[in-house]
């Protein structure tokens, strides 16, 4: 009965530890989202841009540089779009639209990140500040990393696409300057 008793007790202590020990996705997300940090990616858990979406999702922003502002545009994945939405490429359809045709220079990194991210990768959102994927967060660090050259590429050829107009250049020139 004493050896019962000792049992009870030591599970009863051990219960605690057990709830803090980290989940299997908990070991695989943080190496994951640290992977981002230090590739400069921002990890964001938000409500992404979805008709029926109510809770946060996970979302790692490239940030344009902030003199050179993106294009706003929404591409979802035909799984979560009607299809009254445009397609655009390989399961992927128009939400938003950019207001101009994106320059060359990143059609070519946006159509390759399309044809193979993973498919819980549902949203890639551009904004004057930043270029954001939404997505489940289902693949290691490693393979996260094979996505960062060609977002970074992206970035680059978007920044200074804004679709608004910036009031304090005229002609490429600065006002003040004439």
């Amino acid at each position: 009965m004493v050896w019962l008793v000792i049992a009870m007790i030591l599970l009863v202590m051990l219960a605690p530890v057990m709830w803090l020990k980290p989940s299997p996705r908990q070991r695989r997300i943080v190496p994951l989202r640290n992977a981002a940090a230090k590739a400069g990616v921002k990890v964001v858990l938000e409500k992404p841009p979805l008709h029926d979406m109510t809770t946060a999702m996970p979302g790692y922003r490239w940030s344009y540089p902030a003199e050179t502002p993106g294009p706003r545009f929404v591409l979802v994945r035909d799984s979560e779009a009607g299809d009254v939405l445009k397609p655009y490429i390989g399961g992927w359809r128009w939400r938003i639209e950019p207001l101009r045709p994106l320059p060359e220079a990143a059609r070519q990194p946006l159509e390759a990140l399309l044809t193979r991210l993973p498919l819980d990768a549902l949203v890639i959102e551009s904004s004057e500040t930043a270029i954001t994927l939404w997505w489940w967060e289902s693949q290691t660090a490693e393979r996260f990393l094979t996505y960062t050259e060609d977002f970074q590429r992206l970035c680059q050829a978007l920044a200074g696409h804004a679709d608004r107009h910036d009031p304090k250049r005229v002609f490429g020139a600065d006002k003040r300057t004439g």
